[in-house]
């Protein structure tokens, strides 16, 4: 008998987030897992969590498979080792806390991406506990011109201006399906075919900007990265991060932030301008990095 190929794998990365992982996975069973009909796989990969994460899925949730990694190898490292083994259709990256909802049907992701094979990536709407957008779910490429609308805050200003809101495309219809630039690893849904051509995520990145490389990198193989707000998750943004973590750990955070934006720019930008230009780069996010 044929083995049937498994439509879906959905794939957590945690550290030290026993309970917000605990959260997300009962929520993605109760919201998604009971009513699908696809074949899903659930992966944790751990990057060596020192708290009782992984005992905690072992007790209370068996069906999922769990990757234990020796030490804390970041999120594109630790989200490679289990893309790399994916056998499904499709491979969504999930942070820890995200929280499924009644509004959390991966089905329509997966139905959408059927009927348009040009899509390489797709996100739902990304909303934090309040009912507001998570405005990382639909980014614009950070493109120096991009960066300094945002930052200067004219896209707050003009956020319906195509010319100053391009940094989260802040003029787009957000209650319609459409093409973004780039979407937050957060919860982003990749079709396997698409990224054994396009490459995994980038091991350069520790943490944050490898969702922003990945999906560039789509982009230029022609792949479509496309926001569909019909599917909505909730973000409770931070938890495993800077506001729930001690004072070094929120400075070490908060320098890989800015220190990924540099490493950015010179990966797809440095060779376009004058040195002069990179310095101002780094002085700016220098200045950043110390809270100005």
């Amino acid at each position: 008998m044929k083995k049937t190929k498994t439509d879906l794998e959905l794939i957590f990365l945690t550290y030290n987030s026993e309970f917000w992982i605990k959260k997300a996975l009962s929520s993605l069973q109760e919201f998604y897992l009971q009513h699908t009909k696809k074949s899903v796989t659930v992966t944790v990969v751990d990057n060596d969590s020192t708290d009782d994460t992984i005992k905690v899925i072992k007790k209370d949730f068996p069906w999922v498979k769990v990757i234990m990694l020796e030490e804390n190898v970041g999120f594109s490292t630790a989200n490679n080792v289990a893309l790399a083994q994916s056998k499904a259709k499709y491979a969504m990256l999930v942070n820890s806390d995200v929280e499924f909802t009644a509004d959390s049907n991966l089905d329509v992701l997966i139905q959408y991406m059927s009927s348009h094979p040009r899509v390489g990536v797709v996100t739902p709407r990304l909303s934090f506990f309040n009912g507001s957008l998570d405005p990382a779910c639909h980014r614009g490429e950070p493109t120096l011109w991009a960066s300094f609308a945002y930052f200067s805050r004219l896209e707050k200003m003009f956020p319906n201006s195509p010319k100053f809101g391009q940094y989260h495309q802040t003029y787009k219809n957000l209650n319609s399906i459409h093409e973004i630039d780039a979407c937050s690893g957060a919860a982003l849904l990749a079709r396997v075919s698409a990224f054994k051509n396009v490459g995994l995520l980038d091991e350069q990145f520790f943490m944050y900007a490898e969702d922003l490389d990945w999906c560039k990198r789509f982009r230029e193989e022609n792949w479509q990265v496309v926001y569909d707000p019909k599917v909505e998750m909730i973000h409770h943004k931070y938890k495993s991060g800077i506001k729930q973590s001690s004072q070094s750990i929120a400075k070490r955070t908060r320098q890989h932030f800015y220190n990924t934006m540099l490493q950015y720019f010179d990966k797809h930008y440095a060779k376009d301008y004058p040195g002069f230009v990179r310095a101002l780069v780094k002085y700016f996010l220098e200045l950043k990095k110390g809270g100005v």
